[in-house]
Formats: structure tokens, sequence, C-alpha cells
């Protein structure tokens, strides 16, 4: 049998529990970022994203109302259920999940089953947003989640947008550190090859190169990379442990227009940070639950 082509889906964002948005707006703003508003998701959770201009983002996520996430959770809610998880077993700041764009959501739900990897139900749901000009607009979306059960603390799932919001963002893509994509997204797992499947699956993408240091497999846009304890340690000076087993969401590592520009502005607002060779790595720090790391484009 001929194996149906395939294509590597996009990176659209990924998920970063945090106590509080008004304490991860802070630390964002401090390290150079433009945060959009505040917006409140239906079952009970909230989110301040960070839009970048490669039209990637991050979605620093918080609870708006335990009530409504614990009902939410019960009642079937993925999405809600493994964030309420996360937050139990890992504590309020973190990374807990890489979304991918799609526009059947349906399709890759049925898949995600058929190849043992779904993470349960889809999700409808839609958001109201206020635009940089003060304006209300509303997005629908419908997600399909892809996980392992020896992983419980990161998940995938891909995203539709039903309903999309209006496309110029150029006022929040536009960042004082220099910002102007995500080039990897680092996870770290004891034996990286170990979960090759559920990631082939989720990112619809054969390829995996294998190294040493764990192995890699590219998005569209954007790589993925599990790191084994080396390899964590060797690139970004991270000690993980070699014991404990699952994957962890661990860094993001961002293009930077001017990489001088970035470092003192760093240091303009105190932020803490190492210089290891042409990258500049910031620790965790409340609000800010990874690795931040900025880097001219090689």
């Amino acid at each position: 049998m001929i194996a149906a082509p395939r294509s590597a889906r996009l990176l659209d964002h990924l998920v970063l529990p945090v106590s509080e948005l008004s304490t991860a707006r802070r630390r964002y703003e401090q390290l150079g970022f433009t945060v959009a508003d505040d917006a409140l998701h239906p079952f009970g959770t909230e989110n301040a994203c960070v839009f970048l201009a490669d039209k990637t983002y991050l979605e620093p996520l918080a609870i708006a109302s335990r009530e409504d996430c614990e009902a939410s959770a019960i009642g079937g809610n993925v999405f809600v259920a493994r964030d309420q998880a996360y937050r139990f077993r890992r504590g309020q700041d973190g990374f807990s999940a890489i979304v991918l764009s799609t526009d059947d959501a349906a399709g890759d739900h049925a898949r995600f089953v058929e190849k043992g990897i779904s993470g349960g139900k889809t999700l409808d749901f839609s958001r109201a947003m206020t635009l940089p000009d003060g304006s209300q607009a509303e997005a629908s979306f419908r997600l399909a989640f892809a996980a392992d059960l020896r992983s419980p603390d990161f998940f995938l799932f891909a995203c539709q947008r039903l309903k999309a919001l209006p496309a110029d963002r150029t006022a929040l893509e536009t960042h004082a550190n220099g910002v102007t994509g995500m080039r990897e997204v680092v996870l770290s797992e004891p034996n990286p090859t170990d979960f090759q499947y559920l990631l082939q699956e989720a990112v619809d993408e054969r390829e995996v190169t294998a190294h040493s240091f764990g192995m890699d497999i590219e998005t569209r846009n954007v790589k993925i990379s599990v790191l084994n304890p080396a390899g964590m340690s060797g690139f970004f000076d991270k000690r993980t442990p070699s014991h404990s087993r699952g994957l962890r969401g661990r860094a993001v590592v961002f293009t930077v227009s001017n990489l001088a520009a970035t470092e003192n502005l760093l240091i303009r607002n105190a932020v803490e940070f190492i210089r290891k060779g042409e990258r500049l790595i910031v620790p965790e720090a409340p609000g800010q639950g990874l690795l931040f790391v900025f880097g001219e484009k090689s």
C-alpha cells in the first residue's frame, strides 16, 4: 500500500499557563513584548496573547472563574481538564501545549482516533476580543486533541478557525525587543524517540531527525525539538531530571532583528539572562514559565 502524502502543519501558537494575567503582562512587557488586551473564554479561562509578525503567537492562560472551569472539565471540556491537571501537577506557570493550524479539525479528530492518539472529544467555542482600535470582534474555533497517556503534562491540538478575527494585527505584532517570529520550540524527555509517533501524527509529518541529544521534527514554520538531559544542558544550560518521564515544555526560541538591541533592552529593564554564543537565554520567572531564548536569524 502506498502511504497517503502528507503536508506538515503550521505551528499556530503555544499554551502557557500563568497564575494571573496581570503578573504575566508585567513580565512580558518587561521583556519588551506588546501584549493584547485580556480576553475571556466561555468556559472559565482567560488569556492575554502576544502576537508575532510571522503569525504565530503565545497564549498566556489564566483562570478567570474556578467554578466555571471545574464545571467545564466535568462536562468533558478537554482543554480545561488538561489545564486543570497541569496546574495540579506542575504549578501555575508553565508550557502545556503546542497548537497546530488546520482547515479540518473534525478530520484531524477522526485521524487521531484511528491512530490511537486522541486526547478526547473535539471542542467548539467562540469568544470576543477587543482590537487595538477599541472595536469588538468575535472569533470561533474548533479544536481536536492529540495526547499520550504516558505524558500527562503535555499535549497537542489542531485549531481550526471557523470565524477568524480581522487579519491586520500590525500594532500588536510590533515589539520593543525586536522579536519578529518563533524559530524553535523545545520539549524535554529522557528518551525523546519514545514520543516520535505522537509528534509525527500531530504534526502530520513522517520525517524526524534523530541525534545524540534527542530528535527534531519540522512543522512548516517552526522546528520542534525534544531534548534529553544532555541536550537541555548543552544547548540551554538547563538541568532536567533523567528519571522523570513524559514530554515537558521547556523553551521557545525567538528570532530578533538586532540581538545587541535586544540585549540592551533586557539590561535596561533589569531582566536576568545569560549569553550563550549568539543567543540570550532568559530563565523562568513569575508569569513566564519557560525559557525565552533570543537570537538573530542565521
